[in-house]
């Protein structure tokens, strides 16, 4: 993925996480991105509700996200907010910044990602599909 890629990525995880997550869209915040892909970093702003994505730094982020390229691109391939839970949990990526923002959003994340996972075990039950397992990565 070349430097100018970084942004359109960190707009699409966006987007989709806002799909996902619906209750975060009128979240009003300035963060920032820190994609890491080799020795390059490149710096993205994120502005919110909107959201307004640009390659720029944000020094007035309240939050910070850093992740690797690699991983940002495989999490928009997946588009799966299960796992970008798991990516959470294991620390592939990270939040730093103010922490009742950081907390907020994973509390709203997290019980979107748990009825998500109960309604879709329930479909798999009521069709009839083996339950899926959890595969540590």
């Amino acid at each position: 993925m070349s430097n100018a890629d970084s942004r359109t990525a960190v707009e699409v995880a966006l987007k989709q996480l806002l799909e996902h997550v619906p209750a975060l869209k009128p979240l009003k915040i300035v963060a920032a991105a820190e994609v890491q892909g080799g020795r390059d970093v490149q710096l993205i702003r994120i502005q919110m509700p909107g959201p307004k994505v640009s390659k720029a730094m944000a020094p007035d982020a309240r939050v910070t996200v850093s992740i690797r390229r690699d991983l940002l691109n495989e999490m928009n391939d997946l588009n799966d907010l299960q796992a970008w839970v798991r990516a959470w949990d294991h620390g592939k990526f990270r939040a730093s910044g103010v922490e009742e923002y950081i907390r907020l959003i994973g509390q709203v994340v997290s019980k979107t990602a748990a009825k998500q996972k109960k309604i879709q075990d329930q479909k798999d039950l009521d069709s009839g599909a083996p339950r899926r397992q959890h595969q540590p990565r």
